[in-house]
């Protein structure tokens, strides 16, 4: 892969708008007028994402030997699956300390696990320049069984994804009813989703909806559920 895990949140323009965060000192509310970005654009997948899916696909994912992490930046995703005992097998292409094997994902003809769950870098899996070259190369080349990928709400809409959504529709799409902070400066506007790919499922894709498991959920849309 180009690169490794990314905030989806700024994928979708060249620009940061201008947000509101809190004064972690002072309790205030300040306006920045862009997101700081960061060194070789990493942002760490914040813990509530992958605790949500693991809990709704729990089951499902214990019928593998291993998961494989192949865009596993700082190995946040990794540490949450291995806490319910799954067992992960991590990989990227640069090396952020976690003891990942340092590989591009592309380089691999087959995969080291039958499942998949990872941040993927958006660019690599959106149409314009790179014709969704993640997601064919994992479903079509490796021929994984099972693949999670988180990515924006919006994603399916994009041009020129018509022929693989065609091709590959997900078996299930988990709508996160929060907004994801990946780099603690300020949650998107966006909203985000799994997609999972999973061979054994039949039929239309599935519209599941998943809830953060704390107060906070309740608190961001303004006290309804």
């Amino acid at each position: 892969m180009s690169a490794s895990a990314r905030g989806l949140f700024h994928a979708t323009g060249k620009r940061s708008k201008p947000v509101h965060t809190r004064d972690l000192l002072t309790g205030e509310i300040v306006v920045a007028p862009a997101l700081a970005r960061r060194a070789g654009e990493f942002y760490a997948t914040p813990p509530e994402p992958s605790r949500a899916l693991v809990a709704a696909e729990l089951s499902r994912l214990r019928t593998f030997p291993a998961i494989w992490e192949p865009a596993a930046g700082d190995g946040a995703i990794a540490r949450e699956l291995e806490s319910v005992g799954l067992p992960v097998i991590i990989s990227d292409l640069v090396d952020r300390g976690c003891g990942a094997i340092v590989r591009d994902f592309y380089d691999f003809d087959k995969a080291p696990a039958a499942a998949i769950l990872t941040n993927p870098p958006f660019d690599q899996c959106s149409w314009k320049g790179a014709e969704a070259r993640w997601i064919y190369h994992a479903l079509e080349r490796l021929r994984v069984a099972y693949m999670a990928l988180l990515l924006p709400w919006g994603w399916p809409g994009a041009a020129g994804l018509a022929h693989l959504w065609r091709r590959f529709p997900p078996a299930r799409v988990y709508l996160m009813r929060w907004r994801v902070d990946f780099t603690g400066q300020g949650a998107s506007p966006a909203l985000n989703a799994w997609f999972v790919w999973d061979c054994t499922h039949r039929g239309a894709p599935a519209l599941l909806m998943l809830d953060r498991a704390d107060a906070r959920q309740f608190d961001m849309f303004g006290g309804a559920r």
